[in-house]
């Protein structure tokens, strides 16, 4: 079944397979997933990402992380939605500390966390926020 939505597909996937502590989601590929994906790991929620072939087409395995057995992702809200879209310039970007979390945009150089955004002086759509 294709999914409307496939960034808040990705989403639920991911926060699925940590509730139930799986060691992997499974997702379907695209370059956007695989760069959401590469920060995700970057900012050390995944363990890893892998790409393989399957008989129904590429798939990313994203490796779930787990501290003392608890999720290190404990929440993942889509902010920007096909129905709304939210856009934000780099002055108006919330600052989140560290340790509450993460936000994942889209601008014009690229996807990239809210951090590097405002250092990089770009704004754009606002993807979902990780925490």
């Amino acid at each position: 079944m294709q999914s409307t939505d496939p960034i808040a597909d990705m989403i639920t996937r991911i926060r699925n397979a940590s509730l139930v502590r799986k060691d992997q989601a499974i997702i379907p590929f695209s370059k956007l997933k695989l760069a959401i994906a590469k920060i995700l790991e970057k900012e050390g929620y995944l363990s890893g990402i892998e790409e393989k072939n399957t008989e129904h087409g590429n798939v990313l395995a994203l490796g779930l992380k787990y501290v003392k057995g608890e999720p290190v992702i404990r929440g993942v809200k889509r902010i920007s939605k096909p129905g709304r879209r939210v856009y934000n310039g780099y002055q108006d970007l919330p600052m989140w500390t560290p340790e509450l979390g993460v936000a994942i945009l889209s601008t014009s150089q690229g996807i990239m966390t809210h951090r590097e955004a405002k250092k990089k002086k770009v704004g754009g759509e606002i993807i979902c926020e990780i925490y």
